[in-house]
């Protein structure tokens, strides 16, 4: 796959300067694992073309970033590599470690806790990533450039492995959000700590993933704001290990990101506004495949909640369409890497 093809469509003239861009992220992962099942099915995989017919109308290009059961699934096979030889989106790679080879308990039941990968031996977190890697290689016929960690676990080690296998680009960090009170290994210290962490993309320090660095792997953080006024923010980031006083913060001025969710139809359009004041250079959406396909996600139960996800991603489209011109990660660090 030519990932430097279609850039020059969406950057203008020589010399002028690029649209901001729009990064569609999809998690490509088996249905509902919310649910913590012990068989784990793919069936979301066949509610996909509709989602990328929607994307292509407005010209945005998907990141798949996909998983072990969805690399394994013939139908969602078929579809990406489809996708692959038309250039319209990319392949990356998402890591769940429970069910991800070779396998390997880590806890009493790990269906029940699903520990983070970060939470792993070395050895075995580094011998996950590289048979992921390989068989999505092999599946696809295009080296894996792009990433986003499973239940958003990354840390320093992880990085260090990503950039040993060739990838570019990661985009596991939700800024201003902490997932470390969303335990994995009872015995560990729950997920990873994103409140300090950049809105704004950087290569990174592979001492500290939270700064810019002389790595050569890119970040590209979710969108995500902080609505609260300065002051608050000063008292959220003291207090920020205090839990109540955190979440009551966070119910009066809370944190919004561009992934949709029922009823917030409002902050996505919100956090475009709010990107556009703030003159960012990207916008990230995202959402789980699972998420389209009824009943496949806590979130969306029925058909009358896919219509109406559908309904508000397809006016936020046409209101990102505006001002942002969609390119997949992998374009995207071309971009900044020139």
């Amino acid at each position: 796959m030519n990932h430097r093809r279609g850039l020059e469509t969406t950057t203008g003239q020589e010399g002028q300067t690029p649209a901001p861009s729009f990064l569609i992220t999809i998690d490509t992962e088996g249905d509902n694992l919310w649910a913590g099942p012990h068989e784990i099915t793919t069936r979301n995989a066949r509610f996909l073309p509709r989602f990328q017919k929607l994307c292509e109308r407005f010209s945005f290009k998907p990141t798949y970033l996909t998983n072990y059961e969805m690399a394994r699934d013939p139908f969602f096979v078929d579809f990406g590599r489809d996708i692959l030889a038309r250039d319209s989106g990319e392949i990356g790679m998402h890591l769940h470690p429970l069910n991800s080879p070779p396998t390997k308990p880590l806890t009493a039941d790990d269906h029940r806790y699903q520990p983070y990968l970060f939470e792993y031996p070395t050895p075995v977190i580094r011998d996950k990533i590289v048979y992921l890697t390989d068989l999505l290689t092999e599946v696809f016929q295009c080296r894996m450039l792009s990433h986003r960690a499973g239940r958003w676990a990354f840390n320093e080690t992880y990085a260090r492995i990503l950039l040993d296998l060739g990838y570019r680009v990661d985009c596991s960090v939700t800024p201003h959000i902490s997932w470390r009170e969303y335990p994995g290994d009872p015995a560990q210290n729950g997920g990873a700590d994103f409140f300090l962490f950049p809105e704004d993309h950087y290569f990174m320090d592979l001492n500290d993933i939270g700064r810019s660095g002389q790595s050569s792997l890119l970040e590209i953080p979710v969108t995500v704001f902080d609505t609260a006024p300065a002051p608050i923010r000063l008292i959220k980031k003291k207090f920020r290990r205090a839990a109540f006083i955190h979440r009551l913060a966070n119910k009066i001025f809370p944190t919004i990101w561009l992934r949709p969710a029922k009823g917030n139809r409002r902050r996505l359009f919100q956090t475009v506004a709010l990107a556009e004041r703030l003159q960012k250079d990207h916008l990230m959406f995202m959402l789980h495949s699972s998420e389209f396909m009824p009943g496949g996600s806590p979130t969306f139960l029925n058909e009358r909640d896919i219509e109406q996800l559908y309904a508000d991603i397809e006016v936020l489209f046409e209101r990102i369409a505006r001002r942002f011109s969609g390119r997949t990660l992998t374009e995207f660090y071309y971009l900044v890497n020139k």
